[in-house]
């Protein structure tokens, strides 16, 4: 295939207008196509007002600015792949612009939301995303554009040495996958929240190796591991730790014997725990080590469509969450139904997923409010997992604040109870080092882990405890012990109300009921 891949089409665009009619040319020295570099004054016009248009309706072709010089389409494709699928791409060479189109509009929707709440970053320089004003791009050359964006998708690689820019494509849906400037510890939940966002993840071992974390991951089919490759090789966990170093491993299948915290067969949850020791065979240890110095190309910086999901997900994997980053998040919570919230109805559910500071509902805007979290990583966490739900019969949204802290009211001023300091609150669920709750944060679902059950309890007392919250309980299942309990409620809307009801409930005799979201159902 006579295409390098990262100078599919490259472009000096003429103006919006040329986006649908273009006259192209076949370069000479690459193979690729180019609209001609002549650019007219009329046109150059035409693209700066394009430039400024920040409130254009929804269109499945997204208008990207303020990339780095370097960037590649590659790089850019990456900040579309978790929302469907990308079918053109047209960058402008010295705008530092490119036009990005998705298959459908809903996804292109789903896209510039997201990113109007996280900043994408490429190679640690930040970038913009809005709506074009076209509908879909037109190129003479679109074969070959697909062409190239389809490899990439698919996980395709150019052969940077080779003359003919061969392409290839591997076919083992297993990645080996290694950790370095690990600051933060990665979990197996951590490796299948981020990984499984790009197809379904069948196993997972983890080991360390040479003083570092290593991993295989297998997916169900090796066009998931291709693109899961091409989103996240080279990109951070975190701002600045926790690379990803993502290669094909020489495997296709692996043989995991034990489900424990080391290793996960997701197809066999009947396999014993085992003594905690992950049961890797002497076939995977030898590819792997034979795999290890064959790690392909570095994409500098951070997690970009994936930076608030990926963090997110990182911290609920045990990572301090006591508020030793040194940096404060304060979130911006919208779209509140003013009628019912509170202070404390705003603390229980966000400090579902980090210690809550502060919490300020706005005194001339009571649908918004400000919550101070810990420190960033809870901030991110929380806004992944709550932007978008619905409280009180109103969907939130969730995204960063300007501000750096939460001022309490000056002394002597009432400001309607609205503003609450919970610092030095002992509901905080992450205070203490280790605790079993930094293993067990996932997003809102119907169906809720209750602890700290007194032994004389009944299933149909929780029920009817459960019922009067204002919801249906569709399924209960007491735990072996009866201090804890899975209780199913049909929607996850009426979980988060039962949540923010009945956490910290006095069940009689200072047994105050836990209550948090599963991952099980029941």
């Amino acid at each position: 295939i006579d295409i390098f891949i990262t100078h599919i089409c490259i472009y000096v665009c003429r103006g919006s207008d040329e986006l649908l009619s273009s006259n192209l040319y076949n370069s000479p020295n690459s193979g690729m196509s180019s609209i001609n570099g002549t650019s007219n004054g009329s046109d150059s016009k035409k693209l700066r007002v394009e430039e400024r248009v920040g409130d254009a309706p929804p269109s499945r072709v997204l208008h990207i600015r303020k990339l780095p010089s370097e960037v590649t389409e590659t790089e850019i494709i990456a900040l579309g792949l978790p929302f469907g699928k990308v079918t053109n791409i047209l960058t402008l060479k010295g705008k530092n612009q490119a036009f990005l189109e998705l298959s459908t509009e809903e996804a292109a929707i789903t896209m510039v939301n997201y990113y109007s709440a996280v900043t994408p970053h490429i190679r640690n320089v930040p970038v913009f995303i809005q709506y074009s004003n076209h509908k879909e791009l037109k190129t003479d050359n679109a074969n070959q554009v697909l062409l190239g964006i389809f490899i990439i998708q698919s996980g395709g690689t150019p052969t940077s040495g080779s003359s003919d820019g061969t392409v290839t494509s591997p076919s083992s849906p297993v990645l080996r996958i290694i950790i370095d400037n690990m600051f933060y510890p990665v979990t197996l939940d951590v490796l299948q929240q981020i990984f499984s966002k790009f197809g379904t993840v069948m196993k997972i071992i983890t080991f360390t190796k040479n003083n570092q974390f290593q991993a295989l991951l297998q997916y169900n089919d090796a066009t998931s591991a291709q693109q899961a490759k091409v989103a996240l090789d080279g990109q951070n966990i975190y701002n600045a730790c926790c690379t990803l170093r993502i290669d094909y491993s020489k495997l296709v299948n692996l043989n995991v014997k034990y489900n424990n915290d080391k290793s996960r067969d997701y197809t066999r949850p009947e396999l014993p725990a085992g003594d905690g020791q992950p049961a890797v065979d002497p076939s995977v240890a030898a590819a792997f080590s034979k795999d290890s110095n064959s790690l392909l190309g570095k994409i500098p910086g951070a997690l970009s469509p994936l930076s608030a999901a990926a963090a997110a997900a990182a911290a609920a994997g045990r990572v301090a969450l006591s508020g030793h980053s040194g940096a404060s998040g304060v979130l911006l919570v919208s779209n509140l139904n003013e009628e019912m919230v509170t202070p404390q109805s705003l603390f229980t559910l966000f400090g579902v997923y980090g210690d809550v500071q502060r919490v300020k509902i706005l005194y001339n805007k009571k649908d918004s409010a400000l919550i101070q979290m810990a420190d960033m990583n809870q901030a991110q966490l929380a806004m992944s997992h709550l932007n978008g739900q619905k409280m009180y019969s109103k969907i939130i949204r969730v995204t960063m604040s300007k501000h750096q802290t939460v001022q309490l009211p000056r002394d002597g001023l009432d400001d309607q109870g609205l503003t609450k300091d919970f610092t030095n609150s002992p509901l905080h669920r992450f205070k203490k080092p280790g605790s079993k709750n930094f293993q067990n944060i996932f997003p809102p679902s119907a169906t809720l882990h209750l602890s700290n059950i007194p032994q004389d309890i009944t299933e149909d007392d929780l029920r009817v405890l459960f019922t009067n919250s204002g919801g249906t309980v569709k399924a209960f299942k007491f735990f072996q012990d009866r201090k804890m309990a899975l209780l199913q409620m049909s929607t996850v809307e009426e979980a988060i109300q039962c949540l923010i009801d009945l956490h910290n409930y006095n069940m009689g005799d200072n047994h105050h009921l836990r209550v948090s979201f599963s991952k099980s159902t029941i």
